[in-house]
């Protein structure tokens, strides 16, 4: 018998081997019989050196092209087995997806960040940017560069936490205007908001609390005007209460604006006509604002003889409050979940 036939008869006898191997360790025996060490395989090519050296080439390659194909053919049958017991273990494991799936209760969004993300896209998409500051302040930022140095009795307007003489908690997020004006030099305009949570000393009950939130806004340019401020604060309240509303401005006093203004919207419960909601008077108090007093723009690196701004700042309980009828600002800290799943 010549090489070839008994390569022929060896790749016979593999392929009967294989046909029979049906598991893993069935196939690694094969393979160790056909192409390890003590193959036949390796037996004949240990046989090659009795050859005359012009036969060597040629017996070689027939050797090493067989050895491909025996390697080739296992391969393959590797694959059908792993195919085969892959797909015995899906058929056996089989998952009936038409059956209901558990009732898995999910969290969601607390209505205090719904509203503030909604705030937020609305005054982005006017092209305002976000800004955010520290919760611990120093009386320079949190008062002083607001227009209420230490003796102003406008400072009982806010009773403070006092971490020391010079650092509190902040009663409001326009540190962060002010700490933005500083960053811009007194060089570019300002079109900002300022979400953050604000501290006062205040007696916990169906509307007050010593945390809550705040949202202030702040435009500085050259030609910034009180219409712009109304326009602005229209949109506002179109967007939280419903296109039909209206609002007005009414005289106010805040140090840092001047002039001053409350800002109140038509009642949503009697639509402006008057009702117990509203003490009869069709309208409801929801924010306060004014333009920058020039203390503050000068105070911030801006020469209010070329620039003029106006700001603003509303509680975002009292938002959601008059936006769902909620009665109690207390609902939105005590996490009881009877609430809380309702928005």
């Amino acid at each position: 018998m010549n090489v070839h036939e008994q390569l022929d008869a060896l790749e016979s006898t593999l392929k009967k081997a294989l046909k029979n191997a049906n598991t893993k360790a069935d196939l690694q025996d094969v393979k160790a019989k056909y192409l390890g060490k003590k193959a036949e395989l390796s037996t004949m090519m240990r046989h090659m050196k009795d050859l005359p050296a012009e036969e060597r080439p040629a017996f070689g390659q027939k050797i090493n092209q067989a050895k491909q194909r025996f390697a080739a053919l296992i391969e393959t049958r590797r694959h059908e087995i792993e195919t085969a017991s892959l797909n015995a273990r899906l058929k056996e494991e089989r998952v009936d997806v038409t059956l209901p799936a558990p009732n898995y209760r999910t969290g969601r969004v607390h209505v205090m960040n719904q509203i503030v993300e909604s705030i937020e896209d609305l005054f982005i998409g006017m092209g305002y940017l976000v800004k955010e500051g520290p919760e611990i302040e120093s009386d320079l930022m949190n008062f002083e560069k607001l227009n209420l140095p230490k003796d102003h009795p406008a400072r009982d307007m806010q009773d403070t936490f006092y971490i020391s003489d010079d650092t509190l908690l902040r009663t409001h997020t326009s540190p962060v205007q002010i700490r933005t004006m500083l960053d811009y030099g007194g060089k570019k305009p300002v079109k900002i908001i300022c979400p953050g949570k604000v501290y006062r000393r205040d007696d916990d009950d169906a509307t007050h609390s010593h945390q809550f939130m705040q949202i202030e806004g702040l435009v500085v340019d050259t030609n910034t005007t009180m219409s712009d401020l109304k326009g602005t604060l229209l949109e506002v309240a179109k967007a939280m209460f419903g296109e039909d509303r209206k609002i007005r401005l009414r005289p106010s006093y805040f140090p840092f604006t001047e002039p001053s203004v409350e800002v109140d919207v038509t009642c949503s419960n009697c639509d402006g006509v008057g009702c117990s909601v509203c003490k009869q008077t069709g309208y409801i108090e929801i924010l306060g604002a004014g333009m920058v007093h020039n203390n503050v723009l000068k105070a911030s690196g801006y020469d209010p003889e070329q620039y003029q701004g106006f700001a603003f700042g509303m509680g975002v309980e009292r938002i959601a409050m008059l936006k769902y009828g909620i009665e109690d600002i207390r609902h939105f800290y005590t996490n009881d979940l009877r609430f809380n799943k309702q928005f």
